[in-house]
């Protein structure tokens, strides 16, 4: 059974930086994983996303060179490293994982963590 718990969100000022944590249970490694986020009243989208072997990274083009995902096997977490953070990345961040290759879409991932909140304050 894949079971996943982030933590790491806070409230940090414009410009400032976070690393959230999700800790992966029951994956292998033909497993994708990813993180989310969703704003209020917005869809969730894709933020990063990568392959539990580490390869196939994928960055949605608004947090290119800013975000960093990685992926410490030894200690079965997923971590998204965020710099320059600005008031637009204020959501709800989830880390998810599904059985396969990278997949862009909510659908396309089957277990999902409970959330962390970021807000980035102006």
């Amino acid at each position: 059974q894949v079971q996943l718990s982030e933590s790491g969100g806070g409230l940090v000022p414009t410009g400032g930086s976070l690393t959230l944590s999700c800790v992966i249970s029951g994956v292998t490694f033909n497993y994708y994983t990813g993180w989310f986020r969703q704003a209020p009243g917005k869809d969730r989208e894709l933020v990063a996303g990568i392959g539990w072997t580490g390869y196939d990274s994928y960055y949605a083009d608004f947090v290119k060179g800013r975000f960093t995902i990685s992926r410490d096997i030894s200690k079965y977490t997923l971590f998204l490293h965020m710099l320059s953070l600005k008031p637009e990345d204020t959501a709800v961040y989830y880390c998810a994982a599904t059985a396969g290759v990278l997949g862009t879409r909510e659908s396309d991932y089957d277990y999902w963590g409970q959330g962390t909140q970021v807000t980035v304050s102006s």
